[in-house]
């Protein structure tokens, strides 16, 4: 058996020149398609099948079948004249994905999940990244299916765990769109997907529209601009997280560092009851007076807030202890929350067909703006990113919604590739 084109009855008519024109120089897109090339160059097939099986391997699905019974996969067959009648089943590696075109969509599945599916009216081929250097045919139909779908089963780690995958070609490396691409590496990198990838296609078709509509409401067009609108308004975050933050940032300017946790929980009290009696404000109807807030309503937004200061520096003190914020540091504001889910929004909003890929990158870039007025580094950022995230879901278990943030920090923050040690912050 042959992992490579099929020879019988293929090929020129007439002997190859004997001195064949060298091919050019190819650069495989990420490491996924340099381990397929260098695996199949020396025909270790077992390294290949390992690479496949390791792999998010996507194919095209009709989109109007998606839309009409999501939980359903209608796969688009190809054709390529060196098979036996012609018909193929394409999948791609992550690096060799096509740009998101409105009228063509992608799914994705494990190794072997194809030959779990396969049927005698599917395709008799399974061709690996058509038409490039690591190509390869793989016999679709039992006993042959079993030969590549065992290297699945020996597959232990997930395929959306936390690792850095990095687009050679046809992803930026920096600039602005990188630094935009880089606020969603928490969310993106998590999930083992190219951080660097604007043509997103994530985790196919069908789950980047139902994550949308179970997580945030999108169903439409519409509901996506108005969602990536709200993450990316600089004014669009919690007003008590940020009031509690920002006092302290006054605090720690007018006395210059360090702010014990009394002294800022006083300083709550202070500000509010001040606040109670009213204040002067300018309006564009002209100068007017707010007014009195009851004492019980000011009493238990002091006793509120204060809690949350409480909350706010035991996050803290975990952070310090899980190499999220070095000694004597403290988060500045988690307007990271929304600029990090804003990156995140924009590809989500292509890989579901809601946006066009240059709306999404101008989204892209506007995060990373505004991520650049409001923090001065990656950890920065980070850290305020993470303690967003924990105040809105974690209530101070330490349970999955912080341990994922802990574990995909620590890889942006060591691994070479990372985005955090490649790319500038501004």
């Amino acid at each position: 058996m042959s992992f490579g084109p099929p020879p019988a009855g293929f090929g020129p008519a007439t002997p190859p020149p004997s001195t064949p024109p060298a091919p050019p120089a190819w650069t495989p897109p990420t490491r996924i398609e340099q381990a397929l090339f260098e695996a199949k160059a020396r025909e270790d097939w077992a390294a290949y099948f390992d690479t496949l099986a390791d792999s998010r391997l996507y194919f095209e699905i009709r989109r109007d079948g998606a839309d009409a019974q999501p939980g359903r996969t209608v796969p688009v067959f190809g054709h390529d004249p060196r098979v036996a009648g012609g018909r193929v089943w394409a999948v791609y590696t992550e690096g060799m994905l096509p740009v998101p075109d409105p009228h063509r969509v992608l799914d994705w599945q494990s190794l072997g999940w194809f030959a779990q599916v396969w049927a005698p009216s599917d395709p008799a081929m399974i061709v690996v990244n058509p038409g490039s250097p690591c190509e390869a045919f793989l016999p679709s139909a039992p006993p042959h299916s079993a030969v590549w779908a065992q290297h699945s089963d020996r597959t232990d780690a997930p395929l959306n765990r936390a690792r850095v995958l990095t687009l050679r070609l046809g992803g930026p490396l920096e600039g602005p769109v990188a630094r935009g691409l880089a606020c969603g590496a928490l969310l993106i990198v998590r999930d083992g997907l190219a951080w660097n990838a604007m043509a997103y296609h994530g985790d196919g078709y069908p789950s980047e529209r139902r994550s949308l509509r179970e997580w945030w409401g999108v169903t439409s067009r519409e509901e996506w601009r108005v969602q990536q609108r709200a993450l990316l308004d600089p004014d669009g975050g919690n007003p008590v997280w940020e009031f509690a933050l920002g006092l302290r940032r006054t605090i720690a300017r007018d006395f210059g560092g360090h702010v014990e946790t009394a002294y800022w929980r006083d300083a709550v009290a202070r500000v509010l009851r001040a606040r109670a009696g009213g204040e002067t404000v300018i309006t564009p109807d002209g100068v007017t007076t707010t007014p009195t807030v009851p004492e019980e309503e000011i009493e238990a937004r002091i006793k509120g807030i204060q809690a949350l200061v409480g909350r706010i520096t035991r996050y803290e003190a975990r952070f310090r202890a899980d190499g999220i914020l070095d000694d004597n540091r403290f988060v500045s504001s988690v307007d990271a929350w929304n600029f990090g889910r804003a990156s995140g929004m924009a590809r989500w909003g292509l890989g579901a067909r809601y946006c066009s890929l240059p709306e999404a990158e101008s989204a892209v870039i506007e995060a990373g703006r505004a991520a650049a007025r409001s923090y001065k580094s990656w950890q920065d950022f980070a850290a305020g990113y993470i303690l967003g995230r924990c105040l809105h879901f974690d209530d101070e278990e330490f349970g999955k919604w912080y341990t994922d943030m802990v574990d995909v920090h620590q890889v942006l923050m060591s691994d070479p590739g990372s985005p955090w040690l490649t790319v500038s912050f501004r």
